[in-house]
This record gives structure tokens, C-alpha cells and sequence, in this order.
């Protein structure tokens, strides 16, 4: 028996349920039959299957149950698809109006390009979920980006808040030194006059020096 699984379904479980469900529409195999296969595939059990199925997977593939049941009424009619016995077909088709078979040549052109709409279908869904991933990657990259341009931003801000800061203090350090210049020329001028001798002549005519 199939384990019961309680994650989420994903884009690829929903796609392996749709071709699985589709084939066993085309093919005349039944509802149950396909929800177990699905189901052993994907490791979930078959009424989980079937409600995923009937609730969210099979509104978005209408146009290919419509091809899928288009071809299983020709393979009928070829005698090449027999409906099970005892369960409930995929889809309930009601039987078209008695009218003349059509020759076996163009039913096989009729299947054979029912089968290649299905296949382009499929093909679309594909690449659907090729896109969407990518999209998913282009945003993840997009806010890494955006993460990284908030950094650089933050970092020029500070580096610009720092630069004003060491200018700041490079003026006051050229004021200091302006001030310290003007206050050694200062004291050397001092030094310079002090050096400087007076000297006055006394009564015997003698040059004595006078102090300061």
C-alpha cells in the first residue's frame, strides 16, 4: 500500500498526474487505474491523486481531455481500444450519432494528427514549467541584485560620511599648525630683540650695558 504524503504538490507531480491521466484517457483505461499509477509513482495515494486531479490539475487541461477522448472514440472504432469492465471510465463520452465509418486510411491520418495535438499540448506544458522556473530564477536573481545594490549604497554613504569626517579633522589640523607656525615665528622675534644688547655710556666715559 502507498504511503499518504501531507507536502505540497509541485509543478512536476502535477504534470506526471495530467500525462498519466491523459494517457489512460486516450488508451480507454480507467479513472482508479490512473490515479494508482500516478500514485505509485509519486508515492501518495490513489483517492489523494484523484482529488488533486479533480480539484486543481484537470480545469487547466481541457483542451487535451478533448483530444484525448477525440482519440479514443477512433481507436474504438478501429476495434483497438477496449473500455474495462466492471470500472468507471476516465471520462463518461456520450456516443456520437450513428453515421458512416470513415475508411480506415483517414481515421489513421485523423488519429495521427490527434496524437501530434496532444503531443504539441504536452510539449506547451513543458515548456510552461521551463518558463515559470526560469522566471522564479530571474526574480531570485533580481532580488539579489537589488540586496546587493542596498549594500554598495549603504557602503558609499558611510565612506562618504567618513571622508567628511577626515576633512574635517585635516582643516583643523592645518589650523593648528597655522597657529603653531605663527606662535614659533612669534617667539623667535622675541628671542631675536632679547638678544640684543643696549648699551649707555657712564660719567667716566666708560659703555656699560643696560639690562632690560
Amino acid at each position: 500500500m502507498v504511503a499518504s504524503r501531507q507536502d505540497a504538490w509541485t509543478e512536476d507531480d502535477d504534470l506526471v498526474l495530467a500525462e498519466v491521466t491523459l494517457r489512460h484517457i486516450r488508451e480507454g483505461g480507467t479513472q482508479l487505474a490512473a490515479f494508482e499509477e500516478v500514485g505509485q509513482r509519486l508515492g501518495r495515494t490513489a483517492a489523494a491523486c484523484g482529488f488533486r486531479w479533480n480539484s486543481c490539475v484537470r480545469k487547466r487541461y481541457d483542451a487535451a481531455i478533448s483530444i484525448a477522448k477525440s482519440q479514443r472514440q477512433q481507436l474504438k472504432k478501429m476495434g483497438r481500444v477496449a473500455p474495462a469492465q466492471g470500472t468507471p471510465e476516465v471520462e463518461a463520452v456520450a456516443l456520437p450519432p450513428k453515421r458512416q465509418a470513415p475508411v480506415t486510411g483517414e481515421v489513421s491520418k485523423q488519429t495521427d494528427d490527434e496524437e501530434q495535438q496532444i503531443e504539441s499540448v504536452i510539449r506547451m506544458l513543458v515548456n510552461q514549467k521551463e518558463l515559470s522556473r526560469r522566471l522564479r530564477q530571474l526574480e531570485q536573481e533580481l532580488e539579489g541584485k537589488e540586496l546587493e545594490i542596498k549594500e554598495l549604497t549603504e557602503a558609499h554613504a558611510k565612506a562618504r560620511r567618513e571622508l567628511e569626517q577626515v576633512r574635517g579633522v585635516n582643516d583643523d589640523y592645518r589650523a593648528l599648525v597655522q597657529i603653531m607656525e605663527r606662535a614659533r615665528k612669534l617667539a623667535f622675534l622675541q628671542e631675536e630683540d632679547s638678544s640684543k644688547a643696549i648699551f649707555k655710556m657712564d660719567e667716566n666715559g666708560n659703555l656699560e650695558r643696560v639690562e632690560k
